[in-house]
């Protein structure tokens, strides 16, 4: 039965017939994450998905965790040739040396904003949306964008210092599944309840 206008009804972008992307919609897309080590996942997750889509590498996240050393980028950014070339007969991931090179070398840089950055590798994202997530009007999730100024800002900035695929349209994704950006449906029930769990932006001690 057809949902009548302004009734309640979860995003059509997840089928209801497909219970881990349904999943991931219902539990995880748009929830704010403000973990660091969870936070780099989901962005070399999304380098992954260049040029794919997401529910290809959804269905082989726990791959890719086990893969990775369960992204802990302590251990990715010590990664050797001979590793790397391990991952490349691992069937369970995405078998591109370009991608695998990339996610070694954003481990590294990950590092270094962690020691050289304030708040972290998630204090350096979230600033980019002033500490709380953009929230878009969305009746249809067909007409949603797939940039915003924020994204452009934030790739260009990890463009700046090394990363690798993390162009606006990556990026722009990647902000809209760590609650960055809330662009569930106007009339998806996820919407008011991802936002609830959005921290308040700490206030600046400048005088």
């Amino acid at each position: 039965m057809a949902k009548s206008a302004g009734a309640e009804a979860p995003c059509l972008w997840a089928p209801l017939d497909d219970k881990v992307y349904r999943d991931y919609h219902d539990k995880e897309w748009g929830v704010p994450e403000y973990d660091d080590r969870a936070l780099f996942e989901k962005l070399i997750l999304d380098g992954f998905q260049a040029g794919l889509s997401w529910r290809t590498i959804l269905y082989k996240r726990e791959n890719f965790r086990k893969a990775f050393d369960g992204f802990d980028p302590q251990k990715i950014a010590r990664y050797t040739p001979k590793k790397i070339e391990r991952l490349m007969q691992d069937e369970g991931i995405i078998r591109s040396k370009t991608k695998i090179n990339a996610a070694v070398g954003n481990a590294r840089i990950y590092l270094d904003m962690m020691e050289s950055e304030p708040g972290g590798f998630s204090g350096f994202l979230w600033d980019f949306v002033g500490g709380e997530p953009i929230v878009n009007r969305l009746r249809n999730y067909r007409g949603h964008q797939t940039t915003c100024p924020e994204a452009e800002a934030m790739a260009k900035e990890l463009k700046k210092r090394g990363f690798k695929f993390c162009g606006p349209v990556i990026v722009y994704a990647f902000m809209q599944a760590v609650g960055m950006v809330n662009d569930h449906e106007d009339h998806c029930p996820r919407k008011k309840a991802v936002q609830k769990l959005a921290r308040k932006p700490r206030k600046s001690k400048k005088a």
